[in-house]
């Protein structure tokens, strides 16, 4: 099983965690990763793409010159497709993108999101994490402390109102709790800080 030091905020060390190993020590699967990333952000998509057809725009009701007789080629409609201002062919209707993967192709994808962090140690795990009012001021020292100066995800195990407020000033971090962790964070930020209830939580919920 993987060892963890356990950190406390200001950056002392409270013992060790032994985290779940087939959560946190799985050989991570890249093909899946990239799968679930995919999913992801095709799910982001709005998909809002829209252009008129032939019986959308406005006008050509009448028919512009006879059939016969005037030596043109025969119209039905000044909104046809050949003409300016007309319609377009297969152009791109409003649509959603999502679409999602097996439960299980999602739950490896994510223990091979964690297993990849714990791998190359930018796992932080703290005893807890709590403070007494908002204060980003006390989100910097704490992020000091434990030497995080990238991009960093923070994944508490039920959501904080002051840990939140804390960090919302601060755009290089994300607060997530375990139920809101994905592979797109994960992947997206340098380190991933853990606290200890929540990487237990990771290990039952995934396992």
């Amino acid at each position: 099983m993987p060892k963890v030091a356990l950190l406390k905020q200001d950056g002392a060390q409270a013992g060790e965690l032994e985290l779940n190993d087939s959560v946190f020590g799985i050989e991570p699967n890249t093909h899946v990763l990239h799968e679930a990333v995919v999913m992801q952000r095709a799910s982001m998509r709005q998909g809002t793409h829209a252009v008129k057809n032939r019986s959308e725009v406005r006008g050509g009701g009448r028919k512009p010159w006879r059939q016969k007789g005037t030596g043109r080629a025969r119209q039905g409609s000044i909104r046809s497709p050949q003409w300016v201002g007309g319609g377009t062919v297969f152009g791109p209707t409003p649509r959603s993108y999502s679409y999602k993967l097996p439960k299980k192709v999602r739950r490896l994808a994510l223990k091979s999101a964690l297993s990849s962090k714990t791998k190359e140690n930018n796992l932080v795990v703290l005893e807890s994490l709590s403070f007494d009012e908002p204060k980003t001021k006390e989100a910097v020292k704490m992020l000091t402390a434990l030497n995080v100066d990238t991009k960093a995800l923070i994944v508490v195990a039920e959501k904080e109102e002051n840990v939140v407020r804390s960090m919302n000033n601060l755009p290089t971090v994300t607060v997530l709790t375990v139920e809101e962790m994905n592979v797109l964070d994960l992947l997206g930020h340098d380190k991933l800080i853990l606290t200890k209830e929540a990487a237990e939580k990771a290990g039952e919920v995934l396992a």
